[in-house]
């Protein structure tokens, strides 16, 4: 039973990851014709497309983005309840799916930002995926480095970014139970 959990949780994760991507491309306004950004649109269309129709977006707030990666998680939180036998409450299962979008967009932020860091050390030209990253994660970064500019060529903002992330993960989790367990 482990392999088949740990299956359906990886399976979920991922699409939830990619959810969120094309949630977090429309929001900062990303290059759309970058071969990256196209795989998760052309992943995620088929479901959002539908899902346009119905819930509008609200300013420059894909609602449709967001209502599918908290649908991901309550369906992955199905399916692994129905895998135990155990019974689920429906208004737990919305809470604990709202919480987990959120740690799971902070999870993908941290991830994203060290293959930055690292990958800023050996490219070498134009890299579509390392140009999406930037464009994803500078909204985050430039305000820090307003304030903390580079010193001696080395940028300490993604450093204290980590520093920032990991202070609100603490925070939270002494506030919302199930905060850790995500």
């Amino acid at each position: 039973m482990d392999a088949m959990t740990f299956l359906v949780d990886t399976v979920f994760d991922l699409y939830l990851m990619v959810v969120i991507l094309r949630f977090w491309l429309q929001l900062v306004r990303a290059d759309f014709y970058n071969p990256f950004s196209q795989f998760v649109v052309k992943a995620t269309q088929p479901i959002i497309a539908p899902m346009r129709r119905v819930l509008p977006s609200i300013g420059s707030v894909d609602t449709s983005s967001i209502v599918l990666a908290i649908l991901v998680v309550m369906a992955k939180l199905l399916v692994l309840t129905l895998m135990a036998g155990a019974q689920f409450d429906a208004l737990t299962f919305i809470l604990y799916s709202v919480v987990a979008v959120l740690k799971k967009t902070g999870v993908l932020l941290f991830w994203m930002l060290l293959i930055r860091a690292i990958l800023s050390w050996f490219n070498q030209g134009y890299n579509p995926v390392v140009m999406i990253m930037g464009q994803l994660t500078e909204p985050l970064i430039a305000p820090i480095r307003r304030i903390i500019p580079p010193i001696g060529g080395l940028d300490l903002s993604v450093l204290v970014l980590f520093i920032a992330m990991n202070f609100l993960n603490i925070l939270f989790s002494q506030y919302i139970p199930f905060w850790a367990f995500i």
